[in-house]
């Protein structure tokens, strides 16, 4: 019998932007110390899992947790933007106070797990469904059987394609996941018809699993 593939999708360290509760989306916000750490614990528990390499977001919180990774476990690792988060158009770059303040009503759709364009001319997680989707395929295209790899990225990218991968509607993926704390994981596995997930939010001992959505991509 052939051995399954495994795709385990990180969401990057503890950045300065997290930690002050700042809508990040594309912005470049760099990791935090703490997130410097968290990256280094996450490698080390990885290199358990044996992955045969690492794929990253471009953006450097996920570059840089990716790369931490990677060297841990001694893999190679590649870029590619169709791994980034969400644009989350105006609101990146402001506080979650104050966009729950001046748009409600979009905060009580994301509560619903409504899908609609960020900050006004962001994105949808329709869009990043379907480009993370065609990341994924072509990663899969290239994975020998039983093979592991390491995909890191972010908070809403990641919760998209884990969805896409299982065939969740994203909608309830939204509420029902929760979201995936700064350097925790998810572990999808290749079964006989189509693929599971096995873990959510998993994490290296010592980190606490924050709300992912608390902590605004």
């Amino acid at each position: 019998m052939t051995q399954g593939r495994r795709i385990v999708v990180l969401r990057h360290g503890e950045t300065t932007h997290n930690a002050a509760g700042i809508w990040q989306g594309q912005l470049d916000s760099p990791l935090s110390e703490r997130g410097m750490q968290q990256a280094y614990a996450a490698g080390q528990a990885l290199a358990a899992l044996s992955p045969v390499r690492v794929v990253a977001s471009d953006l450097q919180r996920a570059a840089i947790t990716g790369r931490a990774v990677a060297e841990a476990c001694g893999v190679p690792i590649a870029y590619d933007e169709r791994w980034r988060e969400i644009h989350a158009g105006v609101w990146q770059g402001m506080s979650g106070a104050e966009v729950r303040a001046q748009w409600p009503e979009e905060q009580e759709k994301l509560l619903r797990g409504e899908d609609f364009v960020r900050g006004e001319h962001g994105e949808s997680v329709a869009d990043v469904a379907h480009r993370t989707a065609e990341a994924a395929e072509e990663l899969l295209a290239g994975m020998g059987a039983g093979e592991t790899v390491v995909v890191a990225t972010h908070g809403v990218a990641g919760r998209a394609v884990v969805a896409e991968l299982v065939g969740l509607d994203q909608g309830t993926a939204w509420t029902t996941l929760g979201g995936l704390g700064n350097c925790h994981w998810a572990e999808v596995t290749e079964g006989r018809v189509g693929w599971r997930l096995v873990r959510w939010n998993v994490g290296p001992p010592g980190i606490e699993a924050l709300d992912g959505q608390a902590a605004r991509a």
